[in-house]
């Protein structure tokens, strides 16, 4: 044994890799988290044009920043590096799993996925989660939150096409404990966070998907990694896990590239360790035993398949109205105001006393400086705004008594355009079909998962969009990849799936990898199909349930035994 060795190795700082450190640290264990990405404490976000390409991930060319891209030939996909994994540019939503739709189909007979573990089963650790990681939910009921235009809106289409609406739990601090709810006021933590920096309530800037600079986001690095740092677990950034293997007699070996120094040339570093646990994500996790296969023949063949993309589907409702004693006005949607995600409703599927595959709809706001720039592209409008402004201007210079109060005529060049105050993005996703499989394409990840199979659910899911965008007197609009035949996900499942035998899955469910004691799997790849809702909180109580079994080995034998 020597200082290199730990009792618990794991890759990735995500929901999966964040909640297992934690557990397995908070029950004594040595325990070593490898980040490929760097930290992100409160405004080091960027913002500006000039360092927007820092904020993408490429180490061979010198970047790593937390945007990591990938598109592959039916669906692109984008994922987060960065410590915190992707908490840092998720929406913060957390929606337990529907109970009806952990389905258990007949894979011999056409069926597309079995969940080897039931609601029940992770309820519990559902609500071990909730301990650690505070939500809140969208507090309506003070101002200025009760205004916001586009909950408001979007609750007006859910209720106009027959849908029940509400308000999910956020990973959000709107209000200190026992204190209303106020923007921007300092957070009150129990324990520093492991950054050591001030964080504050939200803003209601909706910069969740882009970095939350004030810190309100109750991300995994202020939230589990803070707490496993605590408990005395060790977290080192910049380090691209790129190699793994068994060693004689048990335990692992690891290496990675330490990318701290010169990215475009990391320095090899190894380790070893009694239980790996993969947590890079989906497409990491996958893409890593792919790549390492050579060293453990005995991995499942269903390795890379169950791939899907949770059902995402991005559309817009566009320059909305409403008409007042009988005259049609636009409609001020404002959408980069408040959080990226404040509501929900829910289409039921034929689980659950629907029709089809069932999915969510969501109100998906973005940044206020990206209204800017939609701003802009209201060219035409704009332009003849401001020759009109301009004009006036010029003539009134010209005149022998000027106006010398023209406030009002250059208040009137920032009136907003119907682009960017009167558009609402909806954000659909669910249960779409897990048919995708993953694999190495001249050493490059890539895909065979194709849109066609999942086009019921997906004009079922666009019709209820436009629906809502009829409600509210705008105009529907896909995103420019639909027309392409492509669709974006920023929750992609699958390619390690659970599954009750190895002809099954790669992983039992526990995420223990078949044939391989001490290796396991905690992320999104672990999913035999869509959570329907957001993943997120469904891979934290799976990762907290996968650390029972790590822990306290015998007594999952003993419930294995008895089942």
């Amino acid at each position: 044994m020597t200082s290199d060795h730990y009792d618990a190795i794991v890759v990735g700082s995500g929901f999966g890799g964040s909640v297992t450190a934690y557990r397995l640290a908070d029950a004594g264990k040595r325990v070593l988290v490898l980040e490929r990405g760097r930290p992100y404490p409160p405004g080091s976000f960027t913002r500006s044009p000039y360092r927007a390409r820092e904020s993408f991930w490429d180490p061979e060319r010198g970047l790593t920043g937390m945007y990591h891209y990938w598109s592959f030939r039916g669906i692109d996909s984008l994922v987060s590096a960065g410590l915190g994994g992707g908490s840092l540019i998720y929406a913060n939503v957390f929606i337990r799993k529907d109970e009806k739709w952990f389905v258990k189909e007949d894979l011999d007979d056409g069926g597309y996925e079995y969940w080897p573990v039931t609601r029940a089963e992770l309820d519990p650790h559902y609500d071990n989660v909730e301990k650690v990681i505070p939500l809140q939910r969208f507090p309506v009921e003070h101002e200025p939150y009760a205004s916001t235009p586009k909950t408001i809106a979007f609750r007006e289409a859910a209720e106009a096409n027959g849908l029940e609406w509400y308000h999910p739990k956020l990973a959000v601090t709107f209000a200190n404990e026992g204190r209303p709810p106020v923007p921007g006021e300092a957070i009150e933590e129990k324990i520093p966070n492991l950054h050591g920096r001030t964080r504050t309530t939200c803003t209601m800037t909706g910069e969740c998907d882009v970095g939350c600079n004030a810190g309100a986001k109750n991300s995994l690095d202020y939230t589990y990694l803070t707490q496993a740092k605590h408990a005395g677990a060790e977290i080192r950034t910049l380090c691209d896990v790129r190699r793994f293997e068994p060693l004689e007699g048990g335990g692992y070996a690891v290496e990675y590239g330490d990318l701290g120094i010169d990215p475009t040339r990391p320095v090899q570093v190894r380790l070893t360790c009694d239980h790996l646990i993969l947590s890079a994500g989906t497409l990491g996790t996958t893409e890593l035993l792919l790549r390492n296969r050579g060293a453990f023949p005995r991995l499942s063949h269903k390795l890379g398949t169950r791939f899907s993309g949770n059902g995402d589907l991005l559309t817009l409702a566009l320059n909305t109205s409403r008409v007042t004693d009988g005259v049609r006005t636009p409609r001020i949607i404002d959408s980069g105001y408040g959080p990226v995600i404040t509501t929900t409703a829910r289409m039921p599927g034929a689980e659950d006393g629907g029709t089809g595959r069932g999915f969510y709809l969501q109100d998906a706001g973005y940044p206020q400086h990206l209204a800017w720039v939609l701003h802009v592209i209201s060219a035409p409008q704009q332009i003849w705004r401001w020759r009109k402004a301009g004009m006036y201007l010029v003539k009134n210079w010209l005149k022998g008594t000027p106006d010398t109060d023209v406030t009002a005529e250059i208040a009137d060049l920032m009136l907003p355009g119907a682009l960017s105050s009167g558009g609402l993005p909806l954000l659909g996703m669910g249960r779409d079909i897990p048919d995708g499989r993953l694999f190495l394409r001249n050493g490059r990840l890539d895909t065979n998962w194709r849109r066609k199979e999942s086009d019921a659910y997906f004009e079922r899911l666009r019709t209820t969009s436009r629906g809502f965008a009829e409600a509210l007197g705008g105009r529907f609009a896909d995103n420019p990849l639909w027309f392409l035949r492509r669709v974006i996900t920023v929750h992609p499942l699958g390619g390690a799936p659970m599954g009750r035998n190895p002809h099954e899955g790669v992983v039992d469910p526990w995420g223990n990898v078949y044939g391989y004691p001490g290796l396991h799997v905690a992320d999104g790849s672990v999913m035999p199909g869509p959570t329907g809702p957001n993943p997120s909180f469904t891979i934290a109580a799976l990762a907290d349930r996968f650390a029972d079994q790590i822990i306290e080995p015998d007594r999952r034998a003993a419930e294995a035994a008895a089942s």
